[in-house]
C-alpha cells in the first residue's frame, strides 16, 4: 500500500520542505537567479500557462534569462496545500503575479497546481499549470 497524505495546515517536515522549495523557486524566478531556477526545475519540466500554451524548461527559463519576460512579483496569496504520494508531491495555491512580457507590463491572480518529484535527493518541479482567476 502506498503512502498518501494531505498536508494543508500541518507542520509535517516533508510538506514544509515542499512549501519552502516552492517559495524558493518563486523567489528565484523574480530575481532571475537562473542557477537556483535551473536546479529546481526538472529537465523535462513543462508549464501550462494561464492562456493555455505549453512551455518547456528551456523556453520558460530561457525567456526569463533573456529578459523576454520578467517577474516583478510572484507570491502565494493562500496556503500552499500539499499532497504527498511516495516521491511525488502535488501542490495547489493561489498567487499574485506581476510581470513584464515582451515589454508589456501586466498582472494577474492565478490558481497553481504543480507536481514535484524527488530525484536524486532533490525535489524538482516537473509540471506546473496556472489558471487565471477573473
Amino acid at each position: 500500500m502506498s503512502r498518501l497524505t494531505e498536508s494543508a495546515g500541518d507542520a509535517g517536515p516533508l510538506a514544509d520542505l515542499i512549501r519552502s522549495t516552492e517559495r524558493q523557486r518563486l523567489c528565484a524566478l523574480v530575481r532571475a537567479d537562473m542557477e537556483v531556477a535551473d536546479r529546481l526545475h526538472a529537465d523535462d519540466f513543462q508549464l501550462i500557462t494561464p492562456g493555455g500554451g505549453a512551455m518547456s524548461k528551456e523556453t520558460y527559463l530561457g525567456g526569463i534569462a533573456s529578459g523576454r519576460f520578467r517577474y516583478v512579483a510572484f507570491e502565494p496569496t493562500s496556503e500552499i496545500v500539499v499532497r504527498l504520494h511516495g516521491d511525488v508531491a502535488l501542490i495547489r495555491y493561489q498567487s499574485r503575479i506581476e510581470l513584464v512580457n515582451e515589454g508589456q507590463p501586466g498582472g494577474l491572480r492565478a490558481w497553481h497546481t504543480d507536481t514535484y518529484e524527488e530525484r536524486n535527493g532533490l525535489w524538482r518541479i516537473v509540471w506546473s499549470q496556472a489558471t487565471e482567476i477573473r
